[in-house]
């Protein structure tokens, strides 16, 4: 190839020259050009006030899922509350029910929108991160603005084509020097970046799935198993950074779950579950990427690693405080509702998804002590467009102890896709409970123990339908509970939320908002941190 264009370079005058090559390499940009980059928050408060130029203050950076994707940035002026959301978005569908026509722009210039109920600016381009600077409509003449651009598009056009081609010349080098290296590198961006977001889960911002789209595998290192369930292990792992070769690597910390060939099934729906980009929030395990390792015959889930473990694990070995209790309970129902909901939080429709096996071990405990929901294997995607047959071929499916009683005797009904949030709305309250028998507000604190507790360590459904179905049974609330004013208030949910009508039951929403509504009791509390009941020898060996 090189001695092949060299001869075509030689019959060539100098000038012409120039321009072969900045076709080649104009050429070499297109094929190696990634899927684009863009801000992707959701919608928060803004400081722009809709003219001029500003910037949409987004943190999270996020590769595009499709190659047509492009950048979109929505500004809202709602009864003087301004507002702004960054996105992906394929411009072949449509976006609150508009057509993206400019999105070919490198800018993001706004244009007002009539119609959509408040004032309304959209834009989208094509370049990286290009929806995080949004120019909003100028006042200067258009006859002026056609003048300079004419004067300027020769200029602008040689300078593209210089840079681009010493841009592509020196990304050709890099890969041929270090392909390897590169392959590192990009899967480590992706991880960094869901960790930082999970590092700093103390703030408010609400953070977006970090999906992978390489096809090549990442550079993953397996470190401890920290979890078994019924389908799958879970394993502490690194990401390695940097060439293979390199002395020293730096890592990034994440969790793989591992499926075997023979739980597929499981693995892919937990994968496209994950998958659904409306998924993401602060109460839901963030996640990274999905991998087919067919060399091992394994399928792999990689999430953020969250070292509090489970919820389960936690209270066993934790006392909380009321301040604890009302961050974890609240959390927890902030997730589930987020699950049942069926928009997101800035109005997008979502389909709404029931968990189905809610319990305190399929909950991690996060550094900031709220929760986030995980183990996504037995979920179901409520879709209007599910029929009977296809929501009754799904099964008796949970963990038998968290079922609620119309799971347990087989009689959900499959005409109400809101019959299944009900019985997650019921396992949640389980939950809580398990979370209120180990706060330091009700006074004298016993053992962990799980709801019913009296039974076997893992009872079938046919024990479970005794207790619940025949006896009517539910975890007992001793009247020490309700001397808190606080954990009364949660008490009064949890025997609305267990209700043995499922239609009786409060909505994960309603709970949430009670939790909300406990706020001021919260900063009038003593807020101790939780006691830690952990032996000292267990604790020296996790230091090291």
């Amino acid at each position: 190839m090189y001695h092949q264009t060299q001869v075509m370079l030689l019959s060539i005058s100098p000038p012409r020259i120039q321009v072969v090559f900045a076709a080649y390499w104009t050429s070499r940009a297109i094929i190696m050009k990634p899927k684009v980059l863009c801000k992707f928050c959701d919608v928060r408060e803004t400081s722009c006030t809709g003219k001029g130029s500003c910037k949409a203050a987004c943190d999270i950076t996020s590769i595009c899922l499709n190659d047509e994707d492009v950048c979109v940035s929505i500004w809202r002026n709602t009864d003087d509350n301004l507002t702004i959301d960054t996105v992906c978005h394929n411009p072949s569908q449509k976006l609150h029910g508009l057509v993206l026509e400019d999105y070919n722009n490198s800018k993001c210039e706004m244009k007002e929108i009539k119609g959509m109920g408040s004032l309304f600016f959209i834009c989208s381009c094509s370049e990286d991160e290009c929806n995080e600077h949004v120019f909003f409509n100028s006042y200067m003449d258009s006859q002026v603005v056609a003048v300079i651009l004419v004067s300027l598009v020769p200029l602008l056009v040689m300078a593209v084509v210089v840079i681009s081609s010493f841009y592509c010349y020196r990304v050709y080098r890099q890969r041929q020097a270090s392909s390897k290296r590169k392959r590192g590198r990009r899967g480590f961006s992706d991880a960094h970046a869901i960790m930082i977001d999970d590092e700093g889960s103390d703030s408010n911002s609400t953070h977006a799935n970090n999906l992978n789209h390489n096809t090549e595998l990442l550079p993953i290192e397996l470190d401890v198993q920290v979890g078994k369930g019924r389908f799958a292990e879970v394993y502490k792992a690194k990401l390695k950074q940097g060439s293979s070769g390199s002395e020293e690597q730096g890592f990034e910390t994440v969790a793989i779950k591992i499926f075997q060939y023979e739980e597929y099934a499981s693995w892919k729906n937990e994968k496209e579950i994950f998958s659904d980009a409306d998924l993401r929030h602060d109460n839901v395990l963030h996640f990274l990427t999905a991998e087919d390792r067919k060399a091992l015959r394994q399928c792999w889930l990689i999430t953020a690693y969250q070292p509090r473990g489970n919820l389960q694990e936690f209270l066993i070995h934790h006392i909380v405080s009321w301040h604890d209790l009302w961050q974890l309970g609240g959390s927890l129902a902030r997730g589930v509702a987020h699950l049942h909901s069926d928009h997101t939080t800035c109005g997008r429709y979502k389909v709404p998804i029931a968990h189905r096996d809610i319990k305190s071990s399929n909950i991690l405990v996060k550094s900031d002590l709220t929760c986030c929901l995980c183990d996504f294997g037995l979920a179901l995607r409520l879709d209007n467009a599910l029929s009977v047959d296809e929501l009754a071929n799904s099964g008796q499916v949970g963990t038998a102890r968290y079922m609620a009683p119309e799971v347990l005797e087989s009689r959900i009904n499959l005409e109400s896709i809101e019959s299944f949030k009900q019985a997650d709305v019921y396992s949640m309250a389980l939950v809580l409970w398990e979370i209120i028998s180990r706060c330091n507000a009700i006074g004298e604190v016993k053992e962990y123990k799980p709801p019913f507790g009296n039974l076997r360590e893992h009872p079938c459904v046919e024990s479970m339908k005794d207790s619940i179905l025949r006896d009517r049974g539910r975890p007992e609330i001793p009247d020490s509970w309700i001397n808190h004013t606080g954990i009364q208030m949660v008490c009064a949910s949890i025997d609305e939320c267990w209700d043995h009508d499922p239609e009786a039951r409060l909505t994960a929403q309603c709970v949430a908002e009670r939790f909300g509504d406990m706020e001021y009791l919260d900063k009038l509390s003593d807020r101790s941190d939780s006691e830690e009941k952990i032996p000292e020898e267990i604790l020296m060996v996790d230091e090291k």
